[in-house]
């Protein structure tokens, strides 16, 4: 199987299933003596894992991670850091009803169409436990663009048809916990509530729901991307889509700025009123901090769209591995509502991206 790893420079490889003894990251290129903060790494990994609320999956996994290689007396050694995560609450038993059916718009029928083979319980590597192995790996990036000045903050900005108001602090650490006070991880306490107790509804009528996650990243230099097929956007994009269930992704004004006039999107340039003069300010940020794919030093920012979990407490119609029609329900434990859980996994590739290209633009520059 290809496709397991991501990045250049700052690259990681994940590993493992969902329903297997453990899954982990081996993580290349990390530079050199960079505090590792196990406390922050874990709890990171603690935002994403399962069982946190009456709004998420309740299989209970402490996802405790341990360290194999790449650290030294609480420094990385420039040396591959290898992370694992034990799998400790697996229910293979919840998934004997769909050994040879296949579950509506999960990836049961493409895996047996590429691979003749595929594990059935819980999806093995296409379940978003793989996920957790990005978190950690992600922690560790933010810790080294901690260094560079440079911070993401991402929360739920809307779930089903509920959406929350722009935020107009840019106290990244007061949003961060607003954002944490609440369940659904919303910067908005009002819009919060009201996002839970639909989530809940929905949960309760055996159905599951989708939802956006907004991200602004700020203290990004400019000059990371490159300006042809490696541009920063792109590769944002990349890396979100690759995020299970993800459906959708947009930069600056996205979507809605195609509705505009070039007069009314062009951003204008503005002196920088800081000591030296230098940097790039703008009165607008349609572009999303983002120039010919090439960051331009304003907050980059951006939007991701999450599909409803596939799986629901329904019948449904479908087929066998033999083509007969069938039917299913689902079983087990499973998400209502999969952006709670999916805000640091948001953060965490985002965090990889800016990782990997800084450390690119530093070798073109050297």
């Amino acid at each position: 199987m290809a496709g397991n790893s991501f990045g250049q420079l700052f690259r990681i490889t994940t590993f493992g299933e969902s329903h297997g003894v453990a899954i982990g990251v081996i993580i290349d290129g990390c530079p050199a003596q960079l505090d590792i903060d196990m406390d922050f790494i874990q709890s990171e990994l603690d935002k994403r894992k399962p069982g946190q609320s009456k709004i998420t999956t309740q299989r209970k996994e402490s996802d405790t991670v341990q360290i194999l290689s790449g650290i030294f007396e609480g420094k990385s050694t420039g040396t591959p850091i290898a992370l694992l995560i034990p799998n400790e609450d697996q229910r293979s038993k919840d998934y004997g009803h769909n050994v040879d059916v296949y579950r509506p718009s999960h990836a049961d029928y493409v895996y047996d169409a590429k691979y003749g083979i595929r594990d059935h319980r819980g999806g093995g590597r296409s379940s978003a436990r793989e996920t957790a192995a990005r978190v950690a790996a992600g922690a560790i990036a933010k810790l080294f663009l901690k260094q560079q000045g440079i911070e993401i903050f991402a929360h739920v900005t809307s779930v089903g048809k509920i959406n929350a108001p722009n935020l107009e602090s840019n106290d990244l650490s007061a949003l961060l916990n607003i954002r944490e006070e609440n369940i659904v991880r919303c910067a908005d306490p009002a819009t919060a509530h009201e996002m839970i107790e639909f989530i809940d509804a929905v949960r309760k009528d055996g159905d599951t729901v989708g939802g956006k996650i907004s991200c602004v990243i700020k203290g990004c230099p400019a000059g990371l991307g490159e300006p042809v097929f490696d541009k920063l956007h792109a590769d944002l994009g990349k890396a979100m889509l690759s995020i299970n269930a993800v459906h959708g992704f947009e930069y600056g004004s996205g979507f809605a700025g195609s509705e505009l006039l070039g007069s009314q999107h062009n951003d204008r340039p503005i002196p920088n009123p800081s000591p030296d003069g230098k940097g790039f300010l703008t009165t607008t940020n349609f572009a999303g901090g983002i120039l010919g794919g090439i960051s331009n030093g304003m907050d980059i920012t951006f939007k991701v769209a999450f599909k409803p979990v596939a799986t629901i407490m329904h019948n449904q119609q479908t087929i066998n591995a033999a083509g007969e029609a069938s039917e299913i329900k689902g079983k087990g434990r499973h998400d209502p509502c999969v952006v709670p859980r999916a805000v640091v996994i948001v953060e965490a590739m985002a965090a990889l991206v800016l990782a990997d290209q800084f450390l690119r633009n530093k070798a073109c520059v050297i």
